[in-house]
């Protein structure tokens, strides 16, 4: 297996990029140098609650199954029965519609299966090349009491946890500011580690 870009940039830990934490873990030849991972849910239990509450129930929530669920529903149109198109147009939080379509699609047996096994969190102590996991502690979506603390992590991994910049804010400048601090700051990062 081969990781082929010299700087994997934002992780997503799902399905489909387990097997560049496999590399990154493992005994397996890995091409990039560096990795970097933005505001990334490394709990997924911890942020599908956080998600799942409050304000963010009532505006992100409903803005993410409005996203997904024409997604799910495409998937079923290409395999009849996958599952009951009634009861995932029904989920009302990302529990519900991952226990209906993501979990059972990606071979997990349920949203607490899949929420823990595709978290990154237990695995950042094995990451073997130089990885920066950079979250805000006002993160939203990501709970500051679930971030990993620098005991439970490798010797290759930079957590970078400031105080303010919500999710994938980091505001820099004078009012209205901008966002450029951000990509500079993680470039030069990874130019640095890698």
């Amino acid at each position: 297996m081969r990781c082929r870009a010299d700087h994997l940039g934002r992780f997503r830990f799902d399905q489909r990029l387990q097997h560049e934490l496999h590399a990154l873990t493992h005994d397996v030849e890995i091409t990039a140098r560096a990795v970097a991972a933005v505001c990334s849910p490394v709990d997924l239990t911890a942020s599908g609650r956080a998600i799942g509450r409050g304000f963010n129930r009532q505006v992100y929530t409903r803005m993410f199954l409005a996203t997904m669920r024409p997604k799910a529903l495409a998937k079923l149109a290409q395999h009849p029965g996958l599952f009951s198109r009634e009861k995932m147009l029904a989920a009302r939080d990302l529990y519900e519609f991952d226990n209906l379509f993501t979990a059972p699609l990606h071979g997990f047996r349920n949203t607490d299966d899949y929420w823990a096994r595709a978290s990154a969190k237990p695995h950042l102590a094995r990451i073997r090349i130089p990885a920066l996991v950079l979250n805000a502690r006002n993160d939203p979506f990501v709970p500051a009491a679930s971030l990993p603390q620098p005991g439970s992590v490798g010797r290759h991994v930079t957590l970078w946890q400031p105080a303010h910049g919500g999710h994938v804010g980091f505001p820099g400048g004078r009012f209205p500011g901008h966002v450029h601090p951000l990509p500079a700051g993680v470039m030069a990062w990874l130019q640095q580690h890698g």
